[in-house]
């Protein structure tokens, strides 16, 4: 019987794929995630091969292979290239601003306030021995919960504060 399942091919076959195939595109609609449409494209490479008349064990390996080549090589392009409209969440954009202290950072005293965007933020120095006086500017390195941690900002006249 065993062997009898390996030796499998026609129609029956054409069916489990096809039905794969939908099932693997279905799941990629639903998630967005870009990996099972790299498996439902080796999906329809097994239902080629079967339909050409390549064995299971053949169908199988074409599945794995064609699945994982594309997976591991057009993925990151893919994500690179068709997430372009990502929008990054509130705590992410403000890494890397250059922002005005309204509230003494002082990590040891756990003080530090600064409004940026029309929000206000406690802050933090991202070294504990710096203190950062009201009206003093910092550069956003890192956001820890609801804390910014910043360092020491000296001015080039490159950038204006928030």
């Amino acid at each position: 019987m065993g062997e009898d399942i390996l030796m499998m091919s026609g129609p029956g076959l054409n069916l489990i794929w096809l039905g794969l195939f939908i099932v693997l595109i279905l799941i990629e609609l639903f998630t967005v995630g870009l990996t099972t449409i790299w498996f439902a494209a080796g999906a329809l490479a097994a239902l080629i091969a079967n339909a050409l008349g390549a064995g299971l064990i053949v169908q199988i390996i074409l599945f794995f292979a064609v699945s994982c080549v594309l997976l591991i090589f057009t993925r990151p392009w893919a994500m690179k290239h068709l997430n372009r409209k990502c929008i990054r969440t509130n705590y992410e954009s403000e890494i890397g601003k250059v922002i005005r202290i309204t509230e003494k950072v002082d990590n040891l005293a756990q003080t530090g306030a600064s409004v940026v965007g029309g929000q206000e933020w406690s802050v933090r120095s991202k070294n504990d021995s710096q203190t950062l006086e009201a009206g003093a500017l910092a550069k956003v390195v890192a956001v820890s919960g609801v804390k910014l941690i910043v360092e020491k900002y000296e001015e080039k006249h490159e950038e204006e504060p928030s």
